[in-house]
């Protein structure tokens, strides 16, 4: 893949910049160009001699004239499609900091690389630059979807579950799947749920996308039943929703209609739903407790809560959110936050999940540390329901995803 390639190094440090393009053609690159600083680099993108188009620049940051961190920022209003490696010899919080401005600027940041630089940590991080390509005009391609679609789309049946699988880390086997709603758009393909949920959301309407997802999951869980798979499903729950005092009641009806007993379901609700102060809500999750759903802690980490706070749900699976998870193998900060989220989880009798786990480095960190289950680009992306039925035999009960040997 690397061949196909069109790379631009962009460091002021003559022998750092010869070396790493000498590096990268000994990986196997055909087309490497070289730039001294972020203004020089930006002349070569879009100059009169412009350079072919860039698919990945790797960046210092600490640099004369333009630095790194004014370069990411002109790249990110003028090529939005170019994905960046960040290469600096920077305090590794320092470069946390950074890689955390580049995703707010809606930079494609695959990772950061502190100096002195390997030839297996380059190759890792231009390895995941095929997953961010697929995913590249995707944002733009959805910004002018109107609520009046989004409904009109839910009343023709338009919506799917795509199913992520979730795998146990002592035995390495297939335990379970979230499903995550994707929008079949007749003429736009597989939209995600950034494009409709946040209008469904502000609108009110995210109940009819809700029961829908629960309706379709059921019947898919059934399935997997059939096929000799009892796995659980986890099914996200908008904190909107809990503000309607029948919602418990109409979830259980839904799922025992379909002849899903409810402790197979995992309900998701976000931290910072958890800690709502209404009664309608608390009501909410006591009833869907009393009722046998599970009841999972979704992106935890990001929602400021105490630990005093937590304790008032009954809940039974804290998952850790992939903002922490991504990349931690490299950051000392990022495995400090998650081992103590697992330690806690372990201490309150509730079991951990990591999402967001993309590489074999991170799958490895996170074994170490005891986390009971995880999901990921690393086991595989979320598919369709045809797609995961195939998935099922090549990861189900018996046949580890990792062998326990290799994980750790």
């Amino acid at each position: 893949m690397i061949d196909e390639l069109n790379l631009l190094v962009v460091e002021d440090d003559d022998f750092q910049r010869k070396l790493i393009v000498s590096m990268l053609r000994s990986l196997g690159a055909t087309s490497v160009a070289a730039a001294g600083n972020g203004k020089k680099a930006l002349e070569l993108i879009h100059g009169e001699n412009a350079f072919p188009v860039v698919d990945i620049v790797f960046c210092d940051l600490n640099m004369p004239e333009m630095d790194g961190m004014e370069f990411l920022r002109h790249l990110s209003q003028e090529h939005t499609n170019i994905a960046v490696i960040i290469i600096s010899a920077v305090d590794s919080k320092l470069l946390d900091l950074v890689q955390r401005m580049a995703a707010m600027y809606e930079i494609k940041l695959l990772g950061a690389i502190e100096k002195p630089i390997s030839l297996e940590k380059l190759m890792s991080l231009i390895s995941t630059y095929s997953k961010f390509e697929h995913e590249r005009v995707a944002p733009a391609v959805q910004k002018d979807l109107s609520l009046e679609e989004i409904l009109q789309g839910i009343e023709d049946d338009q919506f799917e579950p795509y199913f992520q699988p979730k795998i146990d880390m002592k035995s390495g086997e297939l335990v379970g799947a979230e499903a995550l709603a994707r929008w079949i758009h007749p003429d736009r393909g597989v939209i995600g749920p950034y494009a409709f949920i946040p209008l469904l959301e502000q609108s009110g309407n995210i109940d009819d996308l809700t029961f829908l997802m629960l309706e379709k999951s059921a019947k898919a869980r059934q399935l997997f039943e059939q096929a000799g798979y009892p796995l659980s499903l986890s099914i996200n729950l908008s904190r909107v929703s809990l503000n309607d005092p029948a919602l418990a009641d109409k979830i259980t009806q839904t799922l025992r209609q379909a002849g899903v007993d409810p402790k197979h379901i995992i309900l998701e609700i976000t931290e910072s739903a958890a800690m709502t102060e209404k009664a309608h809500a608390l009501e909410n999750l006591a009833r869907l407790c009393m009722n046998g759903f599970a009841l999972s802690i979704d992106d935890y980490g990001t929602g400021y809560s105490s630990l005093q706070q937590l304790t008032r749900i009954a809940f039974s699976e804290l998952k850790i959110d992939q903002s922490f998870v991504k990349n931690l193998s490299q950051n000392e900060a990022l495995r400090i936050v998650v081992q103590s989220s697992i330690d806690m989880a372990r201490r309150l009798g509730v079991k951990s999940v990591a999402e967001g786990v993309e590489t074999r480095e991170d799958w490895d960190t996170i074994a170490r540390m005891g986390c009971d289950t995880v999901q990921g680009y690393f086991i595989a992306k979320p598919m369709s329901l045809q797609d995961f039925q195939d998935f099922m035999p090549r990861a189900g009960l018996g046949h580890p995803i990792l062998p326990p040997e290799h994980s750790s």
